[in-house]
């Protein structure tokens, strides 16, 4: 008896993963918590580099106090950038590619009429997956996705 390969094994074979809306649809829970993270660890390291650049421009010689708020906040920084970056190989992983982490937006390739296309997953949309776009498009660029492209 054959032992099948391993799913991962498989689909590495047959090229990157493509979704269907499908597919898609019933990640939803699961792509709401990993955009939903990436966001958040994303705004805090936004957050962080501002918070350090502020004083590092302090005018004059930082004092041991201002020292180690900035050691403090390296360290918050690094351990937000480890979760950005986790957020993103688990979305690489599934062939997910962050569009806006901080709009809360990434991208999952799907094929319409033959060509490479993005569906757009947007965490705040009332529809988070209800547009897409080719791949040669625009980043603005939204079409609606029809009825048949969602059976």
């Amino acid at each position: 008896m054959t032992t099948p390969l391993p799913r991962r094994t498989r689909r590495s074979r047959s090229g990157p993963r493509l979704w269907t809306f499908g597919q898609a649809k019933a990640a939803l829970p699961y792509l709401v918590s990993v955009v939903r993270s990436l966001r958040e660890h994303s705004l805090e390291c936004q957050s962080l580099r501002s918070q350090f650049e502020k004083l590092e421009e302090q005018p004059g010689r930082p004092d041991r106090r201002t020292l180690i708020t900035l050691e403090e906040i390296k360290r918050q920084l690094l351990r937000a950038e480890e979760e950005v970056a986790a957020a993103i190989e688990e979305l690489a992983v599934l062939n997910i590619h962050p569009q806006d982490a901080i709009q809360g937006q990434v991208l999952l390739p799907f094929l319409q009429d033959d060509q490479p296309a993005w569906m757009i997953f947007d965490l705040f949309d009332s529809q988070p997956i209800r547009f897409w776009r080719y791949y040669d498009d625009t980043e603005s660029t939204r079409r609606r996705l029809s009825a048949a492209q969602m059976n």
